[in-house]
């Protein structure tokens, strides 16, 4: 995935900082905030596991799981245009919104 590292499992968004001139990850997926910044790639992997361990033991000492839990719903709201066109392709390729769009975020979201 683009702009994603993973470290020893979890998955960090990692974005340019201009003005620090840095980069940025933060994992994502969490039940609290772990960030982390260097200037390079070897930097972010170093500094992104250490924040880690510092997220991780905390975790452990307050008795919280770390990981947060996803529902598997969540709504969209999208213009009726946009609707109306997507409610067309799932038509016609005989599923219903839900599916189409289930499977299409799936795509994009794994590619």
């Amino acid at each position: 995935m683009k702009n994603v590292m993973t470290i020893d499992g979890y998955q960090a968004v990692v974005a340019y900082d201009p003005d620090l001139e840095m980069f940025r990850g933060e994992f994502v997926g969490l039940n609290g905030g772990a960030d982390f910044y260097a200037k390079d790639i070897e930097g972010l992997k170093h500094e992104g596991a250490v924040s880690l361990k510092v997220f991780l033991d905390a975790c452990a000492e307050d008795g919280v799981e770390p990981r947060k839990a996803y529902s598997g719903k969540f709504v969209l709201r999208l213009d009726p245009e946009t609707h109306e066109a997507a409610t067309v392709a799932a038509l016609a390729e005989g599923k219903s919104l839900n599916q189409w769009a289930a499977e299409t975020i799936r795509e994009a979201a794994v590619a």
